[in-house]
C-alpha cells in the first residue's frame, strides 16, 4: 500500500471516530445535565448514584470530543501550545471521569461480571493516562503518543459500547431468550478488550512498524557504507 493510500485511509478512519465521539457526546451527555428522566435503568434511590453519572459524563463527554483533535499532526505542529493545554484539560477530565465512574461501578445494581469489567476500565484507564502525562514531562514523545493511542482506546469505549448494544438489541429481536442485561455486560467486556486489541494493532501499524523500517533501512544503509569502505581499503593494500 502507497504512502498516500495510507494517508487517505488514515483520513478516512479519523472521520468516523470524530464523529461517532462527537455524536455519541452531543446524544448522550446532554440528558444527565437535564435531570436524567430519559436515561434508562437510573436508580435515584441509591444515594449519589445520579450525581456520580453527571460527574461521570460530562468530563468523560468532554475527553471523548478533546481526543481526535489530539492525534492530527498539523494541528500539534501549527498550534501547540494549545495542543498542550487541551491535553491537560483532556487527563483532567480522564481522572475526575473515572474517579466518579469508581462511586457508580461500586454501587451500581448490574451486577458484579459488569462491576469488574467497570474496573479493570477504570484501572486501565487512570494507569495509561498516568504514564502519557509522566513519559510527556519526561520528553519521550514517541512512548507520549503511544500511551495516548491507548488511553483514548479506553475513552473511546463510550462509544464502541453502546454500538454493541444496539447490535444486542437487534440480536434480541430475534433471540428472544436474550435479556438486556446480558447484553449490556457483553458490550462492557467487548468494548474493554475490543479496544484494546485495536489500540495495540494501531500502534504497531503506525508507530512501531514504520520505526522498524527505518532502523532497518538505515542499518543495511551503514553495512552497504562498511562494505564500501571496507573494499576501498582492500584496493588500498593491493596497490
Amino acid at each position: 500500500m502507497s504512502r498516500d493510500v495510507r494517508r487517505r485511509w488514515w483520513w478516512v478512519l479519523w472521520g468516523l471516530l470524530t464523529v461517532s465521539a462527537l455524536g455519541i457526546t452531543a446524544v448522550f451527555v446532554p440528558p444527565y445535565l437535564v435531570g436524567g428522566t430519559t436515561v434508562p435503568g437510573l436508580n435515584r434511590a441509591i444515594p449519589g448514584y445520579y450525581v456520580s453519572l453527571v460527574i461521570h459524563a460530562v468530563p468523560a463527554g468532554l475527553a471523548l470530543a478533546i481526543g481526535p483533535f489530539q492525534f492530527v499532526t498539523r494541528l500539534r505542529l501549527r498550534w501547540p501550545r494549545a495542543h498542550r493545554i487541551a491535553g491537560r484539560v483532556y487527563l483532567i477530565s480522564v481522572v475526575i471521569a473515572a474517579a466518579a465512574a469508581a462511586y457508580s461501578s461500586a454501587v451500581t445494581e448490574s451486577g458484579f461480571s459488569l462491576q469488574v469489567a467497570f474496573y479493570l476500565l477504570i484501572a486501565a484507564w487512570l494507569y495509561t493516562g498516568a504514564m502519557a502525562y509522566r513519559t510527556i514531562r519526561r520528553g519521550e514523545v514517541r512512548l507520549h503518543r503511544i500511551w495516548m493511542i491507548r488511553n483514548y482506546a479506553l475513552t473511546f469505549a463510550a462509544v464502541t459500547l453502546r454500538l454493541y448494544q444496539l447490535a444486542g438489541l437487534q440480536l434480541m429481536e430475534v433471540w428472544p431468550a436474550l435479556e438486556y442485561q446480558q447484553v449490556y455486560i457483553a458490550s462492557a467486556w467487548a468494548s474493554l478488550f475490543g479496544n484494546a486489541v485495536i489500540a495495540e494493532y494501531f500502534i504497531i501499524q503506525r508507530t512501531l512498524a514504520p520505526l522498524a523500517r527505518r532502523r532497518g533501512r538505515s542499518e543495511h544503509a551503514g553495512q552497504q557504507r562498511e562494505e564500501l569502505v571496507g573494499q576501498a581499503g582492500g584496493a588500498g593494500d593491493r596497490r
